[in-house]
Formats: structure tokens, C-alpha cells, sequence
């Protein structure tokens, strides 16, 4: 008997090895990233920095001003307007909460529940957008005015008794009161709570649900241990979209509060613009970024996620 011997296999042939490219292909990337990088640099950190040499200067606006390295201006500033930061802060972790209250059931209706009339919600969740930040504050005015529908049906409901217990309100008034400037604050922050939201709702695989249904599990517990240690993303981007902006917020407490409500950012607007105290406006605003700086660090670590939206 004949034995047929096969040929062996021909290799296949090895591709040649790729050498990294050579001359302006390697530079193409950072070519790219040029643009964006001088934009940080002359919109960003120039400023900063020449703020932070105007916080250490002395002088006045008609002698000039000449940097000293008078670091006394951060203790001066912050041992003068500290009540400010406080209220500041106060405020806007107020309007955070409110806005994680009603944004929260809102996102989850979009995401699970809107069905064919999600687009809908969606736009009109943007649709204060559309207007001039000014504009929505001064409609507040209106919304909150003595004598109105808004009032009225808080004052029957005993509601502005509360309020005025917590010193929230004066008697029977909204209108430059701390609860003024906290509702204006939630409706102008109130979108920049609900999209991260529905982001990271959206996000959720729905058959996770079936499964925590299939073993049993009741709605508060798929909600408890399934839906909202996944949105934790949403919720952190969220809170932080909404709070550092409202603690350095200005308009919402000169248009709907008073003298005995102004925020930070007042006093800041005021020394820049008005009193023309440019080192401690200067100071004034570095000590605020720190504080949110600090304060965000130590809500991400705390948060237990940095997988933000």
C-alpha cells in the first residue's frame, strides 16, 4: 500500500512590524489639543493667576496697586464676611437637596415610565434654557408677589408658619426672605440636577430589574439595593452641577432677597464693581474656591464613586 505524504502547511506570511510614525504624524495630536490647551491658558489660568497677584497687592485705585504679599487680606476678609460663606453654603445645600427631592422621581419617569412622551418631557425640562437667566429669576417676583395665588395657598396650608418658626420667611411674606432666594436658586439649578439623573438612570440595564423581581424582590428593594446605588454617578455629577454654581450665586438673593440674605457672590460683585476693594474681592474669591474644593473632595470620596456621568 501506497503512502501519500502531505506537504507541510505554508506559513501564513508575518505582517511587517509597524514603526511609529515619523516627522508631523507624531505631533498630530498634540496639534490637536493646542487649541483647547491656549484657550484654558489665556481664559483660565492667566486669570487666575493675576487674581491671585491682585488678592496680595495694597493700595487704592487712584495711587495704584502694588503686590505686597499681604496674605492679612484673607483673614481680614474672612473674619468680616464669614456670616455670608456660611449663608452661601446654607443656601445652596438647600437648593442641592431640593432639587435631588424633585429631580430625582422626575429622571426616573423619564428614563422607565415616559414611554412615547419622553422627547416631550425632555424639552421641557431644557425649556427654561431658552431664556435669559435673568428673565426666569424675575419672574420668581411675580410668582412669589404679596397677595398671590403662591402665597395664599401657603399661608391656608399653615406652611408660612413653619417657615416663619425656622426664619425662613417674615410672617406672611416670601419676598426677600431666605426661602425666596432658595426657590429661585432650585428652578434656575433644577436642570442641571435632572439630566446627569436621567443619564445615569438610562444607563441601568432593565433586566436587572426582572432579575430582582424574579427573586422576589419588592419594589422598595429593587429601588433600595438594585436602581439607586447605580445612579450614584448621576446623583454625585448632579449635586455638584447644581451646588458649586448656587453657592456662588448672586442674582437669585439681590433680585428676590434682601440686605440680610446676601450670599458671597454679593460681596464679591459689590467689592469688584462698587466699593472698587479689589484685594479683598480678590481674597474673597479664592477663599470660596477653596472651601468648594474642599468640600467637593471630600463629598466625591465620601460618595463612594468617581465614575461620574
Amino acid at each position: 500500500m501506497a503512502t501519500v505524504t502531505e506537504a507541510p502547511p505554508t506559513p501564513a506570511p508575518v505582517a511587517p512590524e509597524r514603526k511609529p510614525p515619523r516627522g508631523r504624524g507624531r505631533w498630530t495630536p498634540y496639534l490637536l489639543l493646542l487649541p483647547g490647551l491656549l484657550w484654558l491658558v489665556v481664559f483660565f489660568a492667566l486669570p487666575v493667576i493675576y487674581q491671585a497677584s491682585t488678592s496680595v497687592q495694597t493700595g487704592s485705585l487712584e495711587e495704584g496697586y502694588e503686590v505686597t504679599w499681604h496674605f492679612a487680606t484673607y483673614w481680614d476678609a474672612l473674619s468680616e464676611y464669614w456670616p455670608q460663606f456660611v449663608r452661601s453654603v446654607l443656601y445652596a445645600a438647600s437648593a442641592t437637596v431640593l432639587c435631588l427631592l424633585l429631580g430625582y422621581p422626575l429622571a426616573y419617569l423619564i428614563a422607565f415610565r415616559a414611554g412615547r412622551w419622553r422627547n416631550l418631557i425632555m424639552i421641557l425640562v431644557i425649556a427654561p434654557f431658552f431664556t435669559s437667566f435673568l428673565i426666569r429669576t424675575l419672574a420668581w417676583k411675580t410668582i412669589l408677589a404679596d397677595g398671590g395665588p403662591v402665597v395664599g395657598a401657603l399661608d391656608a396650608l399653615h406652611v408660612l408658619d413653619v417657615t416663619a418658626f425656622l426664619g425662613w420667611t417674615a410672617g406672611d411674606r416670601v419676598l426677600a426672605t431666605p426661602l425666596a432666594v432658595v426657590c429661585g436658586l432650585t428652578y434656575n439649578f433644577l436642570p442641571f440636577m435632572i439630566l446627569p439623573l436621567y443619564t445615569s438612570l438610562e444607563r441601568i440595564d432593565p433586566r436587572l430589574h426582572e432579575a430582582a423581581g424574579d427573586l422576589y424582590a419588592k419594589p422598595s428593594t429593587t429601588f433600595r439595593k438594585v436602581t439607586f446605588p447605580l445612579s450614584m454617578p448621576g446623583v454625585v455629577s448632579g449635586t455638584l452641577l447644581t451646588f458649586i454654581p448656587a453657592s456662588g450665586d448672586y442674582i437669585n438673593a439681590d433680585l428676590l432677597g434682601s440686605t440680610d440674605t446676601r450670599m458671597v457672590g454679593n460681596v464679591i460683585q459689590s467689592q469688584f464693581l462698587r466699593i472698587l476693594d479689589y484685594p479683598t474681592a480678590a481674597a474673597l474669591s479664592f477663599i470660596l474656591m477653596a472651601a468648594i474644593l474642599a468640600v467637593v473632595t471630600v463629598y466625591i470620596r465620601k460618595s463612594g464613586t468617581e465614575d461620574l456621568v
